[in-house]
């Protein structure tokens, strides 16, 4: 998978533009431009929006293909080498069993939704993975955007915070804003919250930079601007301010700037997540949405077991484990399950059985995901896989439908258009379904 690195957008204008960026905001410290951006390059909708049930959502990704034999679909009666090294335990779900390793997540299983029956078919790590960031199929044609960045487009800002945070960087290149401005793109951390210096990069002044000179420089850039504006006539120009106007904004704020300190956690708190880096991305993302962050992606752990999947499960899920069960615990204990979408996905799924180096390889006919809060059912599990494990027997899920009710859920109404390059309208979501069966029934 290619690194990313997303690409500044004041670099397609003029050099007066980019001596202003250096000169000016890298002096104290800035390089948030490419993550805000103001709608006036939005097209107007013409479709009407849903009432949001979720304000926010947390997307937690689990790389490399979670095997869902041995996390969320077990299959205890199937023969061993199907089977695989563990057993299963039951869940607060009657009769629904979990991988033996998800002992916390078992026991909040009464507050989250499972699809066993997420099905698509891309078995390669990237393709995968841009069918569950995006919603669509790759095409060589065109740069779909993720989720998060569709969610930035509509909805904006809130609180003086990014829209859509990566935690702790932009984990690939379908997690950007694809054929949208890039000012949709997702603020990325820089660095980890579990790294014991944990410090979110440009939310600082620089050294030597004290708040009045801090505003000295943004006086002096307005009335730059102002200047040029009046000589060019231009509307880019317009655009590009609110770019700098919400930097600002970021930087000037307190109590923006604290959502990412997770140093205000007292070490209770942070031990109910894990010290961990699956605990305490979990538990950044949960200050970021109270905050007023609408859309935070993470990833957790590494789960790409060709070769000794006992030992890469053991490694990697009981952290991830106990963070998951935290997170929903602590959301509910606050009062924000109810308006904050979680989802845990993953590329795909592991073959049904293992392979002769003791692992499982890519499997995308069918998976696993959990939903809970922003209006999932909860204590449920919608669909199935076969006795095996090998392809969905009850009511298949496609990346469409997940995208189509995620947005749902957040008030987009994913039939609406998008401009791309060529002005040529692209719906948010092609195809796909709402999946009602996983909604809580309105009273």
């Amino acid at each position: 998978m290619k690194p990313q690195c997303p690409g500044n957008p004041l670099e397609s204008y003029s050099s007066r533009r980019e001596f202003l960026y250096v000169g000016l905001l890298g002096s104290v410290g800035m390089a948030l431009p490419q993550f805000f951006g103001s709608r006036a390059e939005a097209a107007m909708n013409q479709f009407p929006r849903h009432t949001p049930v979720a304000e926010s959502v947390i997307h937690i990704f689990l790389p490399g293909g979670l095997a869902h034999q041995e996390s969320f679909d077990p299959k205890p009666f199937a023969p061993a080498e199907y089977r695989g090294p563990f057993g299963a335990i039951d869940t607060k779900i009657p009769g629904v069993q979990f991988g033996q390793f998800m002992k916390e997540t078992a026991k909040i299983a009464d507050k989250v939704t499972v699809i066993r029956s997420m099905s698509h078919g891309e078995a390669a790590h990237e393709r995968g993975t841009h069918n569950m960031f995006t919603g669509y199929r790759p095409s060589p044609a065109l740069a779909f955007p993720s989720i998060g960045s569709v969610v930035s487009h509509e909805l904006g800002s809130r609180n003086d915070l990014p829209p859509y945070v990566c935690v702790p960087n932009v984990p690939n290149e379908y997690a950007n804003s694809g054929y949208l401005s890039s000012a949709y793109g997702p603020f990325a951390l820089g660095s980890d919250p579990a790294q014991g210096n944990f410090k979110v990069r440009d939310l600082n002044l620089a050294t030597g930079v004290d708040e009045k000179r801090f505003e000295r420089r943004r006086s002096l850039l307005g009335t730059v601007d102002d200047h040029f504006r009046k000589l060019e006539k231009s509307d880019a120009l317009d655009s590009m301010d609110s770019f700098y106007q919400h930097a600002y904004k970021l930087i000037s704020s307190q109590s923006a700037r604290e959502a990412f300190d997770l140093s205000k956690e007292n070490d209770k708190t942070k031990e109910e997540y894990g010290k961990t880096q699956a605990g305490q991305r979990m538990l950044l993302a949960r200050r970021l949405i109270e905050g007023g962050v609408r859309f935070v992606s993470l990833t957790a752990g590494g789960w790409d077991h060709h070769d000794n999947i006992k030992g890469g499960i053991e490694k990697n899920m009981p952290e991830t484990d106990k963070a998951i069960a935290a997170l929903i615990r602590d959301l509910e204990r606050r009062g924000m399950l109810a308006n904050t979408l979680v989802m845990v996905t993953s590329e795909f799924g592991r073959t049904p059985k293992i392979n002769p180096t003791a692992g499982r390889d890519h499997w995308p006919r069918v998976f696993s995901t959990m939903l809970a809060g922003g209006g999932m059912k909860a204590g449920y599990v919608h669909g199935s896989s076969d006795a095996l494990g090998g392809e969905p027997e009850e009511d298949k899920v496609g990346v469409a439908d997940l995208a189509k009710t995620i947005y749902h859920q957040i008030g987009i109404n994913a039939e609406s258009e998008l401009m791309s390059p060529g002005a040529r309208p692209i719906e948010i979501v092609d195809g796909g379904e709402t999946l009602d069966a996983i909604l809580e029934k309105k009273a």
